[in-house]
């Protein structure tokens, strides 16, 4: 009897184990089959004539090459988009991205502890808005009559009502700093961990030799913190040709939309309301390429300065 137990359980103990050696091969497939292949037919629509009711692998989807890129580069809507996402995202990269960094280091530097936890909190609240919320704010707070902003600069400054959100040039700024405003709280995060992980000692040392301050800062804490912000700016960089749908969409007009219109909005308004989903997957293909070779540029250049990089 004991000898037929033990034999049971080797039994079961030999399928547990081949359950678990089918189940570690079987992840890998069904990874690449999720995450990888089906993704892929969003490729292959960019070079078929895609109709929706035959589906992307059938007849009905004849391939047609290189058709809808050429027609992409030949479009003038599709140049502009292009030329206003990098506007912004410069804009974002040059204003927004050094903003974070910044204000971690002046919330590092507070020494009430309370008053820190609280503008800590304040500061990461934004980011949790949608933009909807955010561009509602914006048309309340810039409304040319009754916006708070254009009451106060009359009644101040006796100024006339500015319309910020009507003017090309007025547009872009309030984009920028509305988009700083709503995410430097949240970007703190990293860069308030990463002061975190520098060693103590090396600020009591430099206290000894007479450092102050401001020597700390630029001497310990901002080296400290380099390796994060190259990682950070590299990530960004490669982001550079792409761009949110719902914050330039919410916060643009039929005024301003010269300056306005980006990919992501071109590619709502002629692939989703008109149904030219090989068009714009031929767009959304070419953004994914630039935006590799953005991250790849921008790691090569990282690494020849002496920095790691991402890989």
């Amino acid at each position: 009897m004991a000898g037929e137990k033990i034999i049971v359980k080797s039994k079961s103990h030999y399928w547990q184990r081949a359950w678990m050696l089918y189940a570690m091969l079987a992840l890998p497939v069904i990874f690449f089959v999720v995450f990888r292949y089906i993704p892929m037919t969003n490729i292959a629509i960019a070079f078929k004539d895609y109709n929706i009711f035959q589906g992307v692998w059938s007849k009905g989807s004849p391939w047609v090459g290189l058709k809808y890129f050429q027609k992409a580069f030949q479009s003038r809507d599709f140049w502009n988009a292009i030329r206003n996402t990098l506007m912004l995202n410069l804009l974002d990269l040059v204003v927004g991205f050094p903003a974070p960094i910044i204000l971690s280091l002046i919330l590092n530097e507070l020494v009430f502890r309370r008053f820190k936890k609280l503008t800590q909190t304040i500061v990461y609240l934004p980011h949790f808005l949608s933009w909807i919320i955010v561009s509602s704010i914006a048309t309340r707070l810039l409304a040319p009559s009754t916006g708070v902003v254009n009451i106060f600069l009359g009644n101040t400054f006796g100024i006339a009502p500015i319309d910020f959100l009507m003017d090309k040039v007025r547009w872009v700024i309030t984009y920028v700093l509305f988009g700083v405003w709503k995410e430097m709280g949240w970007g703190t995060i990293i860069y308030l961990a990463a002061i975190t992980g520098i060693n103590p000692e090396l600020y009591e040392a430099a206290e000894v030799d007479g450092a102050g301050r401001w020597r700390k800062l630029w001497h310990i804490t901002l080296p400290g913190i380099k390796p994060t912000i190259v990682i950070l700016l590299i990530m960004n960089v490669g982001r550079i040709l792409g761009i949110e749908f719902d914050r330039p969409y919410t916060m643009m007009n039929n005024l301003v939309i010269e300056v306005a219109d980006v990919i992501s909005t071109l590619v709502y308004r002629v692939g989703i309301r008109s149904f030219q989903y090989s068009y714009t997957a031929a767009i959304g293909v070419f953004q994914s390429v630039v935006c590799v070779v953005f991250l790849v540029a921008a790691n090569t250049f990282a690494k020849k300065f002496g920095e790691r990089g991402i890989w």
